[in-house]
């Protein structure tokens, strides 16, 4: 087992916090007449508690000793989930009270000087004293947090959404006019341990938008070709009138999982491009298609294989891709991470639209069209979700279909891509 320090400090810090919570909650129940609720309650946090860090160790200890293999998918993700839940709303109660005592230590110092009243019994006008009054008040904004994150787990990841763009193109075949693509990401199958009723809904919008082409852009799994068992048969219902393509995402070369040898892992990509063919998917492995939409008219689908910074995987070849390729028509890549934007394709291609995905939107953020686009993905990701265009290039970054390590999504809805095209 790899070294435990880190998951020791991890959890003392967690400790540190419930003490805090647990604190105010004694002081949010001090008044209670019941005293059996009262004890009932005080002694259900502590049985909570132990039962979210017991489930929270096992999964770190797992991971850090093997790796996440495929039986503790389930358990992993879950003590992530359960971690978040128990976490951020202690964690909004403990800085209310952490704040209150640093202004208590300070007027402690400065009563050296100045005579005042203990800040801690002071009496509100509602007759309670003031760190009642605080654990009140952080409890009421730890809901919030809460239900947001309940409600991002049980419902908000199946709560696909439609988003729809139009894009001009002066070099589209004319023929190509009004073609709609629906572009995919980041399915990670794996994750939805074949809770087909929950999916099949967001599939059937997908066929419901009558697309012309199906593009996915990476990640079909987490780490296992064994993932797409039950599910071809969905993924294979996908019709698009020009065909569906798919590229490989980082999560599809098995980098995360500890193999017993090299030909195990060559095999487990085998079986997931074998699995993309019978579910019907064309995979451009750092190459090219032509997608001919009249008789002598066409334009070009280019896919490479993952190219990302930060330590991801450089698989993609955009050079070989691009071989034999008319920079004069029109062209579609398929990237998995949108990185490779910037690093490859703007101002040394001529390619018009780039298609991504990868960050997932982190899952979390908040966007009110017109108005706020935000999630800390931004902070590690200059294109992160949605539209972006420089110097008459564009590029969309789909915030994906799926998830990972935490199984929710909240306020960052599983994306259905429609891009539109037309001649300009």
């Amino acid at each position: 087992m790899k070294n435990m320090l880190p998951t020791v400090i991890f959890v003392v810090v967690l400790l540190a916090i419930d003490l805090y919570a647990f604190k105010s909650l004694k002081l949010v129940t001090s008044d209670w007449q019941k005293l059996f609720l009262k004890n009932s309650i005080l002694i259900a946090y502590w049985i909570a508690s132990a039962v979210a860090y017991g489930l929270i160790i096992y999964a770190i200890s797992v991971f850090n000793s093997s790796g996440l293999q495929r039986a503790d998918y389930y358990i992993f993700f879950m003590g992530f989930a359960v971690l978040l839940v128990i976490l951020i709303p202690k964690l909004i109660i403990s800085l209310f009270h952490l704040f209150d005592d640093i202004i208590h230590l300070l007027r402690s110092i400065s009563g050296y000087f100045i005579q005042t009243k203990n800040p801690g019994e002071s009496i509100t006008n509602n007759g309670i004293t003031r760190w009642q009054f605080l654990s009140r008040t952080g409890w009421v904004l730890a809901a919030l947090p809460f239900i947001s994150i309940l409600y991002g787990v049980a419902s908000g990841r199946f709560n696909f959404r439609i988003l729809k763009n139009t894009l001009s193109f002066s070099n589209l075949p004319k023929s190509a006019d009004g073609l709609r693509i629906v572009h995919i990401s980041d399915i990670h199958i794996g994750s939805f341990f074949k809770d087909f009723k929950s999916v099949k809904p967001g599939l059937d919008k997908i066929n419901d938008l009558k697309p012309d082409l199906i593009l996915f852009t990476g990640d079909m799994i987490n780490n296992y070709a064994e993932e797409l068992d039950g599910w071809v048969p969905y993924l294979s219902a996908l019709k698009a009138k020009y065909g569906k393509y798919s590229i490989l995402g980082n999560h599809d070369y098995g980098d995360y999982v500890n193999w017993p040898s090299s030909e195990a892992k060559a095999e487990n990509l085998q079986q997931l491009k074998n699995g993309h063919e019978e579910m019907g998917f064309h995979l451009l492995l750092n190459e090219k298609a032509e997608i001919e939409t009249a008789p002598g008219e066409s334009f070009e689908l280019l896919g490479v294989e993952n190219w990302g910074l930060g330590g991801f995987s450089k698989h993609g070849d955009l050079e070989k891709a691009m071989s034999n390729s008319n920079s004069e028509k029109f062209q579609i890549l398929m990237s998995h991470d949108p990185s490779h934007w910037n690093a490859q394709v703007t101002g040394k291609t001529k390619i018009d639209l780039t298609l991504s995905g990868h960050t997932h939107g982190m899952q979390f953020g908040i966007e009110i069209p017109g108005l706020v686009k935000w999630s800390p993905a931004k902070y590690r990701y200059k294109h992160w979700g949605g539209l972006y265009s420089e110097n008459d290039q564009f590029i969309y970054v789909n915030r994906g279909f799926g998830y990972i390590g935490f199984p929710g999504r909240i306020g960052m809805s599983p994306e259905i891509t429609v891009i539109d095209l037309k001649k300009s």
